[in-house]
């Protein structure tokens, strides 16, 4: 397992976070993400992102729809010469017997697999206790938890750091 990556979430993280984002024209990058991007691929990061979309099950949006707005997001980066390795989205609902909506680990055990992904050298930034928890059940203790209008209990938080923003990540992302 050579490849180390950057797991990101994407609403709050990379997007700014809009209650069952499903449209293009409701999308809007959070500033300094691409720098934040071009600084971990320059690192020789790979760029994966692992996101809840519970909005699919309970029929707000179809999968459909996720996908052209993933497909059109990732355009987006390309265009601004970011590479994203891979996409991997949870459909189901909080209460779902699945393995892969986070806390749970399935959809970066799965990255893993499939991308010869080295967790420890590895890093998650998510917006959610629960995007670290699942880091930390997949094996990444590299986790940055971005605070973007989500409630934080600071003292409980089991994040190596805690940051206002994806941008300051390159503050701690060094090597």
């Amino acid at each position: 397992m050579n490849t180390k990556a950057i797991f990101l979430d994407r609403d709050g993280v990379i997007n700014k976070e809009i209650s069952y984002l499903h449209k293009i024209d409701d999308f809007e990058f959070i500033d300094g993400i691409y720098s934040a991007c071009h600084h971990f691929q320059n690192l020789g990061y790979a760029i994966v992102i692992v996101t809840n979309q519970s909005g699919i099950s309970r029929n707000l949006y179809k999968e459909e729809d996720y996908q052209t707005l993933t497909i059109w997001m990732l355009e987006e980066f390309k265009k601004n010469d970011i590479e994203i390795l891979d996409v991997f989205h949870c459909p189901h609902e909080p209460n779902s017997l699945c393995k892969c909506r986070k806390p749970k680990p399935g959809m970066f055990l799965e990255a893993r697999i499939k991308h010869t992904i080295n967790m420890k050298n590895s890093w998650m930034i998510g917006d959610k206790e629960t995007d670290i928890t699942a880091a930390n059940r997949a094996g990444i203790y590299n986790t940055i938890l971005v605070k973007s209008g989500h409630k934080i209990k600071e003292a409980d938080s089991k994040a190596k750091y805690i940051l206002n923003s994806t941008i300051e990540s390159i503050e701690i992302i060094l090597s």
